[in-house]
């Protein structure tokens, strides 16, 4: 099979030749500028700067040289702009806090405080108050909160979603561009087209926005889901609105060169319980998941993906009902989420996009042979009967030894052998 073609049969719930591979096409699949660096150093390829391609959490770029060597099976193409607002284009050098020599959009700023944390700025402006926080000992920025006054009489849906609105003719020649470029490598394509996240915490705080508006606090938008629902429930029919209009400008342009769409990446779970309520979800998500999903299905030959961490087995029913295909991280580290259980209830209906390591522990702190050990058994329990797609458990992190690394690359490369 060509790669195109063991995911498309994965996701048909067949069991393909081999178990596809993804790290680096989305934003949580993939590996720290780091751990792009190290691994590009192991297998002896070209010594130059890493592309940081997602500052927010200073993802590397895995170009096709690497990929190739790794054996992945899916490119990506995210939207045109980053979550700071600004597209990656006319790249430049940059030293990051740890001594890593990276190139970095040329939109992108920093500053440095008082204390050491290196500051960024929204849409490259250092005019503006900074979005992005990264202290000294840190390898990625973490999210300034902006929040204005609430006047709670004053509340209007809209400025919750300036950071929203149809594609631009630029944003529709990225896309086009990019999903040309990601067709030509053989491989699978798999597409954020931005704006159909309902919630998603990396967007509430609009790192993006220069002066952002409305409910930007994180806490402050945890408290509304219960106290403001009326609000939120505005918000989301509004975004819905403007995601599909961006989903059948996406359509029109590209048709089917698009294998998955990752639809949202909004979590409801932490490590050992959800923090949103059933009824809840049906409440403001599921209709809009719905709509989403069903004009997915009934005009284009997409799959669609949700991701959420933590403790959500209990939610995956619910998941399915609103029509998504595929389900990632698959965090089998947090409470209730066995690999056996998700599988036997699930596997005919949700495609498993990860799983395969744990990254808070063994990926990180194990031995080589701990790292095997798991993804050859993650690989037993979730490849049977197709359904399917290797990764880690969310994102590859900075520090984690590359042998580990290649230990996991290379037990599914024997499980594939074997299988």
């Amino acid at each position: 099979m060509t790669s195109r073609e063991r995911v498309r049969a994965t996701l048909a719930h067949r069991e393909p030749d081999r178990v596809p591979i993804d790290f680096g096409a989305t934003t949580v699949t993939g590996m720290h500028c780091l751990a792009v660096e190290r691994l590009r150093a192991y297998y002896g390829l070209e010594r130059r700067p890493v592309k940081v391609h997602v500052p927010y959490n200073m993802l590397g770029l895995v170009e096709n040289d690497l990929a190739d060597t790794m054996g992945l099976d899916i490119a990506g193409v995210l939207p045109r702009n980053t979550v700071y607002g600004y597209p990656n284009e006319n790249w430049k050098e940059f030293r990051t806090p740890w001594g890593q020599v990276v190139l970095i959009s040329g939109h992108f700023q920093h500053t440095t405080d008082a204390n050491g944390d290196l500051l960024t700025y929204p849409m490259g402006d250092p005019t503006a108050p900074p979005s992005g926080r990264m202290p000294p000992s840190s390898f990625f920025f973490d999210t300034i909160i902006r929040q204005r006054t609430i006047d709670e009489d004053r509340l209007d849906p809209a400025d919750n979603l300036e950071e929203f609105g149809p594609l631009s003719e630029a944003d529709l020649a990225h896309f086009k561009a990019g999903i040309a470029a990601a067709a030509g490598t053989g491989r699978a394509v798999i597409v954020a087209v931005g704006g159909t996240g309902f919630g998603d915490i990396a967007w509430v705080p609009a790192p993006g926005l220069r002066h952002p508006r409305g409910i930007r606090d994180i806490t402050e938008w945890y408290v509304s889901l219960v106290a403001r629902q009326d609000y939120v429930r505005e918000v989301f029919a509004r975004q819905c609105e403007i995601a599909m209009t961006r989903l059948q400008q996406l359509h029109a342009a590209v048709g089917d060169a698009v294998d998955i769409v990752y639809l949202c990446g909004t979590d409801f779970g932490t490590q050992t319980s959800r923090f949103c309520s059933l009824e809840t979800f049906d409440a403001l998500w599921a209709p809009h998941y719905r709509r989403m999903n069903a004009w997915i299905h009934a005009n284009t030959g997409w799959k669609t993906m949700k991701h959420t961490c933590g403790a959500v087995a209990s939610l995956l029913p619910r998941l399915i009902d609103v029509g998504f295909d595929v389900f990632n991280p698959v965090q089998c580290s947090a409470a209730g989420m066995e690999p056996h259980a998700l599988k036997e209830t699930y596997g005919e209906r949700l495609v498993f996009y990860g799983g395969g390591v744990n990254t808070q522990r063994t990926l990180p702190f194990g031995t080589p042979a701990e790292v095997r050990a798991e993804v050859l058994e993650r690989c037993r329990i979730f490849a049977r009967g197709g359904g399917y797609i290797f990764n880690a458990i969310h994102c590859v992190q900075a520090n984690t030894p590359v042998e580990n690394v290649v230990a996991m690359l290379d037990a599914v490369k024997e499980f594939n052998g074997a299988a």
